[in-house]
């Protein structure tokens, strides 16, 4: 793991990031109730991150071995359309978007938060931890987050992204009125 100034210099590159949804874009915390289902939590700086980073033309995607309807409905409202549930094997799911968007390693993240992830991190071009994954999910990835996973880890890789990607001026302007 190195939190060094290649992070920079492997966003600026980035055309296409997946993040797993448990642990990275939640807290990793699963809630079943007997009489609402499954609830999950997500933060509202992530979501709109993410809405401003597929406009400035990178592709989200979601990876996650669980399916969830509040995941669908969630990323969908989001504008993301790439969302891949029932995922075991996540590296192969990245290495389809890879040939769906002709893409190289170089070209692509991926966000994850436990050993399942570790496959498609190393898959990619760009492996990011957020602050409280597993210690072998942080020890392969080549950048960790500062924040905790459902709590703007998701918003913080966003901004390393458009910022890299010189968009970020872009994305304040889109709420200036100009």
């Amino acid at each position: 793991m190195s939190n060094s100034s290649s992070a920079p210099d492997r966003a600026e590159n980035i055309k296409l990031i997946a993040f797993d949804v448990d642990g990275v874009l939640t807290n990793g915390e699963l809630i079943f109730s007997s009489g609402l289902g499954e609830i999950k939590t997500f933060h509202a700086h992530d979501g709109l991150g993410l809405k401003l980073l597929k406009s400035s033309g990178c592709e989200v995607a979601i990876v996650s071995s669980r399916a969830s309807n509040i995941v669908t409905e969630r990323f969908k409202g989001l504008g993301i359309i790439e969302i891949h549930q029932n995922q075991e094997n996540k590296a192969e799911t990245l290495r389809i978007l890879m040939n769906k968007y002709d893409l190289k390693r170089s070209n692509v993240a991926f966000a994850g938060d436990d050993l399942p992830d570790i496959p498609a991190m190393e898959l990619s071009g760009f492996a990011i931890a957020v602050a409280n994954a597993h210690p072998l999910v942080r020890q392969k990835a080549d950048w960790v987050t500062t924040k905790q996973g459902g709590n703007g880890a998701a918003r913080e890789i966003c901004d390393l992204i458009l910022t890299a990607q010189g968009n970020m001026d872009d994305a304040l302007n889109s709420f200036s009125g100009r």
